[in-house]
């Protein structure tokens, strides 16, 4: 059996993130990926979830409000500023990013390339030793082809003495189908 995108982005976290640690969700959206991070952390895990839009927030506020999650920090800001908000020491179990545009959304506010690939650099210092960041990739947006082919080249150029980069995606599925970057850190 074959694990759909966000599926196998979930259990690439599952691998990754223990009880106790604290893990970043560098795209809040509608809080599907936030409420998944909060379980794997645990109530003595802590999660920072990011969003630019103020109708993400909400939504993930809502969502974490019915189902009793406290343990995540919700933050309206860009993701390449997330060290302003964690510890100069914090080390990361796990990241996820959703790039491209909020569903039912203005579809004009998009991830860009420079602030991903500033947050993925941040991230990857931050991460623990066998931790993975997970990038789904949604490319088939005004701006998505120029974010993928910036994060494609940038991460093919990691040093494989320190990382392992995987791209796990479908080549018959139409209409510009996402793909996972997962970047495990050695």
């Amino acid at each position: 059996m074959l694990y759909r995108i966000l599926d196998y982005a979930h259990y690439l976290l599952e691998q990754s993130i223990e009880p106790g640690e604290t893990a970043l969700d560098g795209t809040a959206g509608n809080g599907h990926d936030t409420v998944f991070l909060s379980k794997l952390v645990g109530e003595k895990g802590n999660v920072l979830s990011f969003d630019i839009q103020e109708q993400a927030i909400e939504s993930t506020h809502d969502r974490l409000v019915e189902h009793n999650i406290y343990n995540v920090n919700l933050i309206m800001d860009n993701h390449a500023h997330f060290k302003k908000y964690i510890d100069e020491d914090a080390v990361l179990g796990g990241a996820i990013f959703n790039l491209g545009y909020l569903p039912g959304s203005d579809k004009s506010v998009v991830t860009e390339a420079v602030s991903t690939l500033e947050a993925v650099q941040g991230i990857l210092e931050r991460l623990k030793k066998k931790g993975i960041l997970v990038l789904v990739v949604y490319h088939g947006h005004e701006g998505g082809q120029q974010e993928k082919e910036a994060l494609l080249k940038s991460l093919s150029k990691l040093d494989q003495k320190q990382y392992n980069v995987l791209r796990y995606g479908f080549l018959n599925q139409v209409n510009t189908p996402p793909f996972i970057l997962a970047i495990e850190k050695k």
